[in-house]
């Protein structure tokens, strides 16, 4: 699941890079705008980060005040570390369903100017808070069996 993640987030990432540049391109070289180059930049901004949040959550790079719980007596720190991976859980699944929940109520809802699909922008989130929760159902699996923190 980490392999494709990462080939959509660079996609995502150099179609936003591309899309502001080609605007100023058609501005100053051509004279032109291009209709909906905002919109369409912030369309790939909220993506990117939504559905590179599981690639953080994988790298175990979210916040998770490791110095303070490492500061602790045993066995505080493992047991603060899986209550930590356990709020995650819960709350990655809990946006993941309201997310689903939402694009339901939002299916003929789209941009003013290019009429981007509301459920484009919610999908990316429904994605992000659903890799996430799975990445963090595999980390609790591996913290209970080999007691990692």
């Amino acid at each position: 699941m980490t392999r494709p993640l990462q080939i959509l987030c660079v996609l995502l990432v150099a179609a936003l890079v591309v899309t502001p540049f080609a605007q100023v391109i058609m501005r100053g070289v051509f004279g032109r705008a291009m209709i909906g180059a905002e919109e369409l930049t912030r369309v790939l901004l909220i993506a990117s980060v939504f559905v590179s949040y599981p690639l953080v959550v994988a790298a175990r790079e979210n916040i998770g005040m490791t110095e303070i719980r490492d500061a602790l007596p045993s066995p505080a720190p493992r047991l603060l570390a899986l209550i930590n991976t356990l709020i995650g859980l819960g709350i990655s699944v809990t946006m993941a369903v309201i997310t689903v929940q939402n694009i339901s109520g939002n299916m003929r809802n789209a941009t003013p100017t290019l009429g981007i699909p509301f459920w484009l922008f919610l999908g990316a989130a429904g994605l992000g808070f659903a890799g996430a929760a799975v990445y963090h159902a595999r980390r609790f699996v591996i913290q209970l069996k080999t007691g990692e923190l």
